[in-house]
């Protein structure tokens, strides 16, 4: 049997809203009829497929309310039902207008007959055609010469009232809808503004189709159900749907090979390269809204959380931070107890002798904190679903510790992608610039962190260092030593953990710099300056390793300062998800006299 498609509304004061709901709800499950009812105080709006038995039971049940007596529904035929659920909802409007004072229960404008808009049209008669709907449902089709108020949505319409031509005011004019709920409010708002000959299509669209077919209309009148578009037979048509951008497919749009179900279509379809760019643009922009100023730029008040592991178990307090942060010796964290900035959870100023436990936690109280100025200059380069590619500038730390938090690359993402928190699958030095790769999900860094332990990820970096090897290409193995020392500097230790870098020279300079490609077979902190300065060739520009051996006392750079000649310019990993090989390269050194411009020219 055929599916009996009905839509209707009435304005008519409602009350006992929710147990009207929970009648109709059993009803219409009883009675397997699917779509959705509308319940407000102002009335009822209705759009309900189901067997011609279900249909007339809702309405009899539906005419038992005091002001639904004359209900009266615009009836069509499907051979499918149109509707995947049924439901009963409790609205502020039946039509959202948003407009207060219009309640079409008490008025409304006159309504012109169908048969009677055909004859004005017959004629020639001069008068003004007003679509009410929304831009893509008039995509569709729409009666001829008819005025386009170009909404998106019916709360739009008043605004667009507002640029109709003044003289408009003084013609008749017919506005018409779907099924004619608009006009009901749209017609009374009309005449409050000084519009004076103001009319509404009686049924809209719908009934004029089915009592004078498609005269002086071209095209269909679009729907809100599965079928979508409606003939001037009003029978369904083979137009659909975007499921992204809701706009109306004719059979030519859904033969176009943008077409792709659930995701596209010829009108929103968008090549992955301009999707990409549109994207990175965005985080461009929400970069430089937040780091405008630097956020650590302006004094506030940090807590640095600390939590006590268990091995220091009913020590000291003292003994815990002294342990656990070897390269503050004890006089500095002794000051700081008495500057009162060591406290406990409830705040309360945290003594060094004190007893402490696994699991319990303090923290630094650092008042009216400025951060040393860092490079805002991050460049997105990648992303998508799991993945974000960046260059990231130097100096600029990328996790929180020390004399920085909020002028952290870990900060910045996390107010860029909130609620979500991209996880760095490595790290680089804050005085290190070049690629970085972070995961979307912890899910995605699971499955992208053991290509980097089993070696499969391809890193190298540019370095310009003080010297001349002695070989084009030689190997450092010398084991690092994991426990920081002053200013988290770190020592070599043939006790240490294991560590290989592979050198390349590219290029010797005039001036005794040389150029070389480092490739990092392992990952440990500042391998790589490590064992260029334990080779005799420390990198130009770094603070803390310098020549001939000795250290300096300098940790981050300011961006004022000459850059540290380290620049991860390649990155090789295989996707997560999807298996494919990614390669990304960033070539250029920061700038400096005596460096090259682009390493890819060596």
């Amino acid at each position: 049997m055929p599916i009996t498609n009905i839509s209707c509304y009435q304005f008519t004061p409602l009350t006992e809203l929710k147990s009207l709901r929970e009648r109709l709800r059993e009803l219409c499950s009883g009675a397997n009829l699917k779509g959705t009812i509308l319940l407000s105080t102002e009335g009822v709006n209705l759009f309900v497929a189901g067997s011609q038995e279900g249909v007339s039971k809702l309405l009899v049940e539906l005419r038992s309310l005091p002001g639904l007596e004359n209900l009266t529904p615009k009836e069509s035929l499907s051979e499918e039902q149109p509707f995947r659920r049924m439901l009963v909802r409790i609205k502020k409007e039946i039509i959202a207008f948003g407009v207060p004072g219009i309640d079409p229960g008490k008025r409304t404008s006159p309504k012109l007959a169908p048969q009677e808009l055909k004859k004005w049209l017959d004629e020639g008669r001069p008068v003004t055609l007003l679509d009410t709907r929304n831009d893509y449902e008039i995509a569709l089709g729409t009666f001829r010469g008819a005025v386009i108020p170009h909404i998106d949505h019916f709360r739009d319409f008043p605004k667009a009232v507002e640029k109709l031509p003044a003289s408009l005011k003084e013609q008749p004019i017919v506005m018409f809808c779907t099924g004619g709920i608009r006009c009901e409010k749209a017609g009374p708002f009309m005449e409050r503004e000084g519009f004076k000959h103001i009319f509404q299509l009686d049924g809209g669209i719908l009934k004029y189709f089915e009592e004078c077919g498609g005269a002086h209309y071209d095209g269909e009148c679009f729907v809100f159900d599965q079928r979508v578009g409606l003939d001037s037979h009003l029978a369904e048509s083979d137009t659909t749907q975007c499921y992204k951008c809701q706009e109306p497919l004719s059979a030519a749009d859904q033969a176009s090979p943008h077409y792709i179900i659930g995701k596209s279509c010829p009108h929103c379809y968008r090549a992955p390269g301009e999707v990409m760019a549109d994207t990175l643009a965005k985080r461009q922009n929400a970069l430089l809204q937040i780091t405008t100023p630097l956020p650590g730029s302006v004094a506030y008040d940090n807590y640095r959380p600390m939590s006590v592991s268990t091995a220091f178990d009913g020590g000291t307090l003292l003994e815990f931070l002294t342990g656990c942060f070897p390269h503050h010796p004890a006089g500095k964290w002794l000051e700081l107890f008495e500057a009162g900035e060591l406290r406990d959870l409830e705040n309360r100023p945290a003594r060094p002798d004190q007893r402490v436990r696994a699991g319990e936690r303090f923290h630094q109280f650092l008042p009216k904190l400025i951060e040393p100025p860092v490079s805002a200059d991050v460049t997105f380069l990648y992303e998508d679903d799991a993945l974000i590619v960046l260059n990231k500038p130097a100096p600029l730390p990328m996790h929180p510790g020390g004399r920085f938090n909020r002028n952290t690359l870990q900060y910045w993402l996390a107010q860029i992608y909130h609620p979500r928190k991209p996880h760095p699958v490595h790290r680089l030095d804050a005085n290190t610039s070049g690629l970085v790769l972070l995961a979307q999900t912890r899910h995605v860094a699971s499955l992208l962190q053991p290509q980097f332990i089993r070696g499969e990820v391809e890193k190298f970096y540019a370095a310009l260092v003080h010297g001349h090897p002695a070989k084009d290409f030689f190997v450092s193995t010398a084991a690092i030593k994991d426990d920081p020392e002053n200013l988290g500097a770190r020592s070599l230790d043939a006790s240490g953990q294991a560590a290989r870098t592979e050198f390349t020279v590219l290029q010797r300079n005039a001036d005794g710099t040389a150029l070389l490609q480092a490739k990092p077979i392992t990952g440990r902190t500042h391998q790589i300056r490590l064992h260029l300065w334990h080779l005799g060739h420390p990198i130009v520009g770094d603070p803390t390793y310098l020549a001939k051996g000795a250290m300096g006392q300098q940790q981050t750079l300011l961006p004022t300062d000459p850059p540290m000649q380290l620049h991860a310019y390649k990155l090789a990993f295989r996707h997560p998800l999807t298996g494919e090989a990614m390669e990304f390269e960033i070539p250029q050194l920061p700038s400096t006299s005596g460096a090259t411009s682009s390493i890819l020219d060596r």
